[in-house]
């Protein structure tokens, strides 16, 4: 085109330079006339042609070298420019070839409708190159997909050939692998690459189950930070509110979380929140986490709180803690602590406890007295091992031939489970039982038990059921004991005669039923032994029988069932049969029932007397309990603890005032006389009954003059009248009602007066208020056995001094009692 455009100018030029020639001012111009110039016109003409092409030759000449000379140097820059463009692009291609078998992948190229352009490792099938044809073997999905995908992939081929719409679409060969399949349309051609993806995809799916997990467990631990009571709270970097629990919304009464979080609604103050951040910085210098105790409103409510609040990556976290009741525990712990260390000071059983180092931590005034040791150095808190050393060289343990294995077996209590019970017999004699119970926290208590007095009890106790034993078994007359549980405890050698029953079967402690079996054979009337089974087993009546029995001898015996304490019957036969022998029967029947009460009295004064003794220990571990001394007891074990206590006392009581008649009937009860303080005597009658008082809600007036002064009589005696007579008049009082003590003083007797407004009594229950065993109720909720008033009466009368009762139904009870102030009308009184 250049080329032609110079061809065109040339020969522009050429005719410029033609016309100029020809031109006839040239020649007018020159000074040649007309003529002249008509004759050389032709001539010129020629000249001027030949010139002009010459000329144009030559200009043309020199512009196609120029034009040659510059298009050959812009083609040599040209092929300059494609050969550094055909490199690059023979590096791109490299660095396209690498990047294609950087990983293992495969281009399927469509130009049209011409065969397909694999490129890229083939392996991807099957893990190795394919042979032979690879359009066919590659392009065959269905041979290496799954069907499904297979037909999914030659669809979206064939879609994309058509219409050039792209895919990408997860495959899965038959091999395992999976297959990533991305097609698009480029330069009018249609591409498909396939990519293994089996290591992203199985970390894709790892990464999806860890993200699931996570997301799980911190759905969880939302709803468990919303289930606890304690407000909890987190905050961003800039000490913003970023999240709270349910509780931390109800401390603050927003309403909901986002009231909360959106209005930025604080539990603490401004200057506790400055306290814990300054804190914070010194608990992340030490390595501890330390807990604020600080007081906040909570929910309109001042409470005392404990709270942590931790620095995390994202801003801080924090909880607070309620300890409101926890402080108000630790106080009535600690004075119930107090409590019971004065308990257990007033305790005669000897306590010393040792904490998980073996060191003494606590130990009583009885247990000082016990060993004898000295205060400073119990109070230098000295190890277990060293008290055993100083008791040891005292001589003051049980004597040991391997002292230092006794010692070991001592202290391998301390890695006990259980409580470890052993006996110690000292060198002067004392016998203790000792307890070494292990503490939950960790160290030992020791129980010492001074149990010498209970034992040399016990061995009199045994020696003397003995020799009734043996009084009973040479007995001539049948005698046989039955126990609660309707076995035979004893026969002596004439029941065993009489009915033929041999030492084996005694031995084994037949049942009743079986002893009237064997001894139905020799008397077979069944009435009178239904009547001894009844009054041996009987539950609910507990009376004495008397019937006779006919043996299939002849023989006739008189059968009397006797009820023992503790559900024990003892059943005696005397023989009446010869009548010559009537006088001597019933004066031998008359000496056996006589020496059968006094046997009996005998027995229910030993077996209370042993009875009170355990009793005492009941009564003193159930108040441990009550105290939780030993541990915490539940809402259920502390009423049943309290049962056990008010059950124990009044079966104290009980036993009390049996053993107080019964001495006062064997004649060996003695009034200990001294000079009592009455006004110091009444309070301490009242004090025993605060309690009954107070629940009842019955109010006491005390009438006592300031100068009542003092009198010669028994202390404990006077005190047990007044607990006495108060007892009844409260139990006889309703709530709101009044009970009225009353004190007078003359020169001859004291008179003490306890005035109830009751229901009072009729005229026939007065009468017999004083015998024993009468117990009227009248409707109210006292209980008892009909002991009380007896006893009262008993005592004033072994002081000298008379008992008289006014009551009248409806307006109350009035009980005097007057004791005489000579001591020598005492004295022949109590004689007479």
């Amino acid at each position: 085109m250049r080329v032609d455009r110079t061809a065109r100018a040339l020969v522009c030029v050429g005719s410029l330079v033609v016309a100029v020639n020809a031109h006839p001012a040239h020649a007018i111009a020159a000074g040649l006339d007309a003529s002249a110039v008509a004759a050389g016109f032709g001539q010129h003409t020629h000249n001027a042609a030949g010139l002009a092409i010459l000329i144009g030759l030559t200009v043309f000449a020199t512009i196609v070298a120029l034009l040659h000379m510059r298009e050959r140097s812009r083609w040599t820059r040209r092929e300059r420019d494609l050969l550094s463009e055909l490199a690059m692009l023979r590096g791109a291609h490299d660095r396209a070839e690498m990047l294609l078998n950087a990983e293992r992948q495969i281009l399927v190229t469509w130009s049209g409708r011409g065969a397909p352009t694999v490129e890229g490792d083939t392996g991807l099938v099957d893990g190795k190159r394919m042979p032979g044809d690879v359009h066919s073997a590659f392009l065959a999905f269905e041979t290496w997909l799954h069907a499904v995908d297979a037909d999914a992939l030659n669809s979206a081929v064939e879609t994309l050939r058509a219409r050039g719409t792209g895919f990408r679409l997860s495959l899965r060969a038959q091999n395992g692998r999976f297959i990533d399949a991305h097609g698009q349309a480029l330069s009018g051609r249609a591409v498909l690459r396939l990519r293994e993806t089996t290591d992203e995809k199985r970390e894709l799916i790892d990464l999806r189950l860890t993200l699931y997990e996570a997301k799980r467990g911190l759905s969880a631990l939302s709803c468990l930070l919303d289930a606890i009571p304690q407000p909890v709270w987190r905050r961003n970097r800039d000490g913003v509110l970023a999240w709270v629990n349910l509780a931390y919304v109800a401390a603050v009464e927003a309403g909901t979380r986002e009231h909360a979080l959106e209005g930025g609604v604080e539990l603490l103050d401004r200057q506790a929140r400055d306290l814990i951040a300054r804190d914070e910085g010194a608990r992340l210098a030490t390595g501890g986490r330390a807990a604020h105790r600080l007081s906040a409103v909570v929910a309109g409510g001042r409470r005392t709180l404990d709270v942590s609040e931790t620095a995390i990556e994202t801003g801080r976290v924090g909880i607070a803690v309620d300890v409101s009741e926890l402080e108000s525990v630790r106080a009535d712990l600690q004075r119930q602590m107090d409590a019971n260390v004065r308990t257990l000071d007033q305790l005669p059983t000897a306590v010393a406890m040792f904490d998980a180092r073996q060191r003494l931590i606590f130990h009583n005034a009885a247990y000082r007295q016990l060993w004898g040791l000295d205060q400073a150095f119990l109070d230098g808190r000295p190890l277990d091992g060293e008290i055993l050393d100083r008791l040891r060289a005292a001589r003051k343990l049980p004597e040991q031939a391997d002292f230092k294995s006794w010692k070991a077996d001592v202290l391998a209590a301390y890695r006990a489970v259980e409580a470890n019970e052993a006996w110690w017999y000292l060198p002067d004699g004392r016998s203790l039982r000792v307890v070494a119970d292990p503490n939950p926290q960790g160290g030992l208590t020791y129980l010492f038990d001074d149990v010498s007095e209970n034992m040399k009890l016990e061995s009199r106790y045994n020696a003397l059921m003995r020799v009734q034993a043996e009084t009973l078994d040479t007995l001539k007359e049948p005698v046989a004991v039955f126990g609660a549980d309707g076995r035979l405890t004893f026969a002596n050698r004439a029941f065993a005669t009489l009915w033929r029953l041999d030492p084996e079967t005694l031995g084994e402690r037949p049942r009743v039923d079986a002893v009237i079996a064997a001894c139905q054979t020799l008397s077979p009337d069944e009435d009178p032994w239904i009547d001894i089974r009844g009054a041996i087993t009987g539950l609910e009546s507990r009376a004495g029988l008397t019937c006779r029995l006919e043996i299939v001898d002849g023989t006739v015996l008189d059968c009397a069932a006797q009820p023992l304490p503790e559900g024990a019957t003892l059943l005696t036969l005397i023989d009446v049969t010869a009548s010559v022998n009537v006088e001597r029967a019933l004066t031998d029947k008359n000496d056996a029932l006589e020496r059968t009460s006094q046997l009996r009295d005998t027995f229910v004064n030993h077996v209370s007397y042993e009875l009170r003794s355990p009793l005492t220990n009941i009564i003193g571990f159930t108040q441990l309990l009550g105290d939780e001394t030993v541990g915490a007891l539940n809402e259920r074990q502390r009423e049943y603890s309290g049962h056990i206590m008010r059950s124990s006392g009044a079966l104290l009581v009980m036993i009390n005032d049996i053993l107080d008649l019964a001495s006062i009937d064997a004649g060996s009860l003695e009034l200990t006389r001294e000079v009592v303080d009455v006004r110091a005597t009444v309070d301490a009658a009242v004090r025993g009954l605060e309690d009954r008082l107070a629940d009842s809600a019955i109010t006491l007036d005390l009438d006592v003059p300031d100068d009542v002064g003092t009198f010669v009589a028994d202390g404990k005696r006077v005190r047990q009248i007044l607990f006495n007579l108060l007892s009844n008049a409260v139990g006889f009082s309703s709530p709101g009602q009044q009970v009225r003590v009353e004190v007078r003083r003359d020169a001859s007797e004291l008179t003490l007066t306890v005035v109830d407004q009751g229901q009072g009594m009729p005229p026939e229950v007065a009468a017999r208020v004083f015998d024993r065993f009468e117990s009227h109720t009248l409707g109210t909720r006292h209980r008892g056995v009909g002991l009380g008033l007896s006893i009262v009466r008993s005592f004033v009368e072994l002081h000298g001094g008379r008992v008289s009762l006014d009551s009248e139904p409806g307006v109350g009870t009035r009980v005097t009692c007057s004791f005489p102030i000579s001591e020598k009308a005492a004295h022949q009184d109590a004689a007479e």
